[in-house]
């Protein structure tokens, strides 16, 4: 599990985070999202070590992330997973290799070991046929799938996802969507993802957290953000046109069941 307890950061004198705290549930896909510029991808590296907060407390576990030394923080990250939205492979490796690479920076284990434990990772999201392939070789989900076997290797208890839908086509992102979720339930990680994709909150959104000009709006299921009245959050999930209908047989069956 992971605490956030009322979390701010400045940036030049201006207040970017402004107060959040949120609990994010191991064996859950918990999932920020918001517009560009409100502060989300600010607060998803304060999370993960990256900036460190002017105030405030990130408990992992109950250990206090901003008071860790050099020592205590490597060993933290090795319990973590980062699948970035570029899928950051390294260009000159194999797929393999890539895979392989946090168990040769974090573990002393054997190559032997560090393969076999690659080629399991890559067999779990269904990519073994390509560990001997070069990322230029391969397509954009495949990428994303050899990103996160890259991400789990160290069977990390927790996982960060930025925008893991980005650049994908709407088929592949469900499937990316769904390999993510059951791997979080599988491995009982806790899972935050950072994205604006509406089809991958209303798919895996078990926990939302909606952040709006630096502070937590809005808080819910992907049950409960159809029902909301938080104006903020209705401005932004409905959107689309799509959505925008979805609200409007929505509203209607309230009203009509008021009127009942």
């Amino acid at each position: 599990m992971i605490e956030v307890q009322h979390i701010h950061k400045s940036f030049d004198e201006k207040e970017v985070i402004k107060d959040i705290s949120a609990v994010f549930d191991p064996g859950k896909t918990n999932l920020i999202i918001g517009r560009s510029g409100s502060g989300k991808t600010v607060f998803m590296k304060i999370l993960i070590g990256l900036f460190r907060p002017d105030s405030g407390k990130i408990l992992y576990d109950g250990r206090n992330l901003p008071n860790m030394n050099a020592k205590e923080l490597k060993a933290i990250r090795r319990e973590m997973g980062m699948l970035f939205q570029g899928s950051a492979l390294f260009d000159s490796m194999t797929v393999l290799e890539n895979v392989m690479f946090p168990l040769t920076m974090f573990t002393g284990e054997s190559r032997k070991d560090r393969e076999k434990r690659a080629v399991f990772c890559l067999e779990r999201v269904n990519l073994n046929d390509a560990q001997h392939s070069y990322p230029g070789e391969i397509s954009g989900g495949m990428m994303k799938r050899a990103a996160i076997a890259r991400a789990i290797a160290l069977n990390p208890k927790y996982l960060f996802c930025d925008e893991p839908n980005s650049g994908l086509d709407p088929k592949t992102s469900l499937l990316i969507d769904d390999l993510i979720h059951d791997l979080t339930v599988e491995y009982k990680m806790t899972t935050v993802i950072n994205t604006h994709d509406m089809n991958s909150v209303m798919n895996i959104g078990e926990k939302i957290i909606f952040i709006n000009d630096g502070k937590k709006e809005w808080e819910g299921t992907k049950d409960e953000i159809m029902s909301s009245r938080n104006q903020e959050l209705n401005d932004f999930v409905f959107a689309s046109d799509l959505f925008k209908k979805v609200k409007e047989v929505e509203n209607s069956a309230y009203y009509d069941y008021e009127e009942g």
